[in-house]
């Protein structure tokens, strides 16, 4: 069972010892449409934007315009309607995939944490990648050498237990961090 989640922030338990904790928003969402193998196509509201194709699938699945977001999730939900919340309750364990926070074209040392060369006696070699190459064979850089490049941004999945669920306002207290900044939108797997 998978749940769309926003990513609200972080914050602490208060005891002894007190424990680190990501608060998820769970989303509004409504089942549309019910696929094979317990897919389903599910709408959530995200903002404000609209265009003629969500229009369009406004009008297919009979949605107001707060709903204006669609995805593909599994769920147990057997009929189109409100997604059932009730395993949330009970759950102790869940898999969040989020993307991570992108950071750009980054430098060798930020990116794989190399460690740099010397920083005085004026040895020019700060924080640069150094030699790449190999000698006359094969005479080129090899495939996945670690390089300066596109840092961040990438799906992450991380398993979290569960503290607590309040059902009145949809937030699940998650032991631990996830991936992603304060507003992110992502899923979440519930773990048997």
């Amino acid at each position: 069972m998978e749940f769309l989640v926003e990513k609200v922030g972080m914050s602490r338990t208060i005891g002894n010892p007190s424990i680190p904790v990501t608060l998820l928003r769970v989303l509004n969402a409504k089942v549309c449409e019910i696929k094979s193998c317990g897919q389903a196509i599910v709408a959530y509201p995200k903002g404000k934007v609209t265009n003629k194709s969500i229009v369009g699938q406004q009008k297919k699945y009979n949605l107001s315009k707060e709903f204006n977001r669609f995805a593909t999730i599994s769920v147990s939900n057997t009929e189109v309607g409100d997604l059932d919340m009730s395993s949330l309750d009970s759950a102790k364990r869940l898999k969040a995939t989020f993307k991570t926070k992108g950071r750009g074209f980054s430098g060798a040392m930020k990116r794989w944490n190399f460690q740099g060369g010397p920083a005085a006696h004026g040895s020019r070699f700060h924080r640069r990648l150094g030699s790449i190459g190999n000698r006359e064979w094969p005479g080129r850089v090899q495939p996945g050498k670690k390089m300066a490049g596109h840092y961040g941004n990438e799906q992450v999945t991380t398993q979290a237990d569960v503290v607590s669920f309040d059902k009145d306002s949809n937030v699940l207290v998650v032991k631990g961090s996830v991936a992603g900044y304060n507003g992110a939108y992502g899923k979440i797997k519930i773990v048997k």
